[in-house]
């Protein structure tokens, strides 16, 4: 055997062990990403099964319905929930409409330019400031500068700000998942670009858009920190009746009984977890059959 001969089977041998190295590096990571992923669901598993075991014998129809107190016992809920029902309403009332109408024209209307690059990079940087830096401007721009108070529609306007970033670039990603060609198709039957957009393209793509839109409005409801910069009330002993009326939602009322020494303070709160953790869930679940149904009707 000459030379080359062995010079091939060498390099062939090099191939198979190096291939084994990258077997094994393969499943080396696979166990890892296991590993790491077990740790995260054992812990969330731990935290559920205690803030289940702290606060489940607390939940009943009085702890719902009942007004804040400074004793444990009495304590209730009603005030929270129905101001987080007020934020969760008013800040849709805002901010969807804006939202979708800004992906829709920067997805399809906008030209591409140097400046819609830039807004178009600021818009997904948006998305990942903490939510405190948004309570900040709530507060001088909504609360002071306009002058609207520690009110509902401060905190709404406040959330809307924080949410209007997801909205748009979930919208506009749907958007960009509708096939080209179903435009095209549009317009060779003498379709407009509006008659396109409002008829074929929407329907094929709201799924996505709704499905971003949920998920952006469970987030805003698990905010505290910005409403509590805006000034919301941690004891509300009234239910808000307008738009200007003071107000406090779940978050912050969890966030005051926790603050607080005594233990069954923190059984309310984790009564008062299960209650926002289901409203939360059921929102995801809204969105999860939402995008389900919706797919099975798109055909392309």
């Amino acid at each position: 055997m000459g030379k080359k001969g062995k010079g091939k089977i060498k390099k062939r041998l090099k191939y198979f062990s190096n291939t084994r190295v990258y077997e094994y590096q393969d499943q080396a990571f696979k166990y890892f990403g296991l590993f790491c992923t077990l740790i995260g669901v054992v812990v969330l598993m731990l935290l559920l099964g205690d803030v289940l075991y702290r606060g489940l014998s607390r939940l009943d129809w009085d702890f719902i319905m009942g007004l804040p107190s400074r004793r444990a016992a009495r304590a209730g809920i009603y005030t929270a929930w129905v101001g987080t029902l007020w934020i969760m309403v008013l800040t849709a009332v805002i901010a969807f409409p804006v939202g979708i109408s800004a992906g829709l024209y920067l997805e399809e209307y906008n030209k591409r330019s140097r400046l819609s690059n830039i807004i178009e990079i600021n818009i997904a940087n948006l998305a990942g400031v903490p939510s405190i830096i948004y309570g900040l401007l709530g507060l001088e721009l909504f609360a002071r500068a306009l002058k609207l108070g520690e009110s509902v529609l401060t905190g709404a306007l406040t959330l809307s700000l924080l949410i209007l970033p997801i909205i748009i670039v979930s919208t506009r990603e749907a958007l960009k998942a509708v096939p080209y060609s179903i435009r095209e198709g549009s317009y060779a039957l003498g379709a407009s670009k509006w008659q396109t957009i409002w008829y074929q393209v929407l329907p094929a793509a709201v799924s996505g858009i709704f499905t971003g839109v949920i998920l952006s409005l469970s987030r805003a409801i698990g905010e505290t920190a910005p409403l509590i910069v805006i000034g919301a009330l941690t004891f509300v002993p009234f239910v808000p009746e307008s738009v200007m009326d003071s107000f406090t939602v779940l978050p912050i009322q969890i966030f005051n009984w926790v603050s607080r020494p005594q233990k069954e303070f923190s059984e309310n709160a984790a009564a008062a977890i299960i209650i926002l953790l289901s409203i939360t869930f059921i929102m995801n679940g809204i969105a999860v059959y939402i995008r389900h149904k919706w797919q099975k009707k798109v055909k392309w």
